[in-house]
């Protein structure tokens, strides 16, 4: 293994993902110093980071301890090109996958409609059933699909049929408070979750996007007691309440306070 070779990968690869080494240590949550270490190949990353590292380069594990020797080979290979190899394979397990989550929620979806037809003689729960198979369908397929995005996706997808999925369910239950409540609740999740989201996005799988997560879910936690209670759908905040609210403070307070090794 040439550990100056990998630094000079790792350097070349920092250099096109347009990062600094102060950024690229920030996103593992190390310090700089470690990042130099690795491309004067005077070190190598610790495995508890390689695949962080490996995620953030867009590289795989074994072109980074090759010193991507893989990928050269890989590119210079006419019968079995980088994309056949590592691609398509992939593309196909999505498929299979989008393919299954489809068919399993049709299938449910129609075996509730022959049930309620034969019990009841007519379409009575198995609507709920199936509108709420649909929302589901919707929010988990980019998910599912997508290689990169995919959780933007799917929250992009909750944003867009959360409330006509809290309508339709309120009609078929005949229950207004399902959407008023339910869309107040959900507006509400949903920024925190957006805001989740950009954390990760920002910081990348650190302990510190972690601690920024935790926060947040407090505040996400504190937010929907308050408005349940101002929207008199629920008693005032009890212990219990602030206990919730307390145990994701506690879990920021440790996040924050612990590093991964990679020096």
């Amino acid at each position: 293994m040439d550990q100056s070779k990998i630094g000079t990968f790792i350097m070349e690869r920092r250099k096109e993902r347009g990062l600094t080494q102060a950024q690229l240590a920030e996103r593992l949550n190390i310090t700089d110093r470690a990042v130099s270490k690795w491309e004067t190949g005077k070190s190598l990353p610790d495995s508890s980071i390689m695949l962080a590292l490996c995620e953030i380069l867009d590289i795989t594990a074994d072109q980074l301890l090759s010193g991507g020797r893989e990928a050269k080979a890989a590119e210079s290979a006419p019968s079995l090109p980088k994309e056949t190899a590592g691609r398509v394979p992939r593309r196909g397990k999505r498929r299979r996958l989008a393919l299954l989550l489809t068919g399993g929620l049709f299938t449910g979806a129609l075996v509730c409609f022959i049930c309620d037809t034969a019990l009841t003689g007519g379409l009575g729960w198995s609507r709920i059933v199936a509108v709420s198979a649909g929302y589901a369908w919707a929010a988990l397929l980019p998910w599912v699909i997508l290689k990169r995005g995919g959780a933007a996706g799917s929250l992009l997808s909750l944003s867009v049929f959360t409330a006509p999925y809290l309508y339709s369910l309120s009609r078929l239950l005949r229950v207004r408070a399902v959407f008023a409540v339910g869309t107040a609740m959900a507006v509400l999740s949903l920024v925190f979750l957006w805001l989740i989201y950009a954390a990760f996005r920002r910081m990348g799988r650190t302990s510190r996007a972690l601690g920024t997560a935790c926060l947040l879910l407090a505040g996400l936690t504190a937010s929907i007691n308050g408005a349940l209670y101002l929207l008199e759908a629920a008693p005032p905040p009890d212990a219990w309440n602030g206990m919730s609210v307390l145990l994701f403070l506690l879990a920021a307070a440790v996040c924050f306070t612990w590093k991964r090794g990679g020096e």
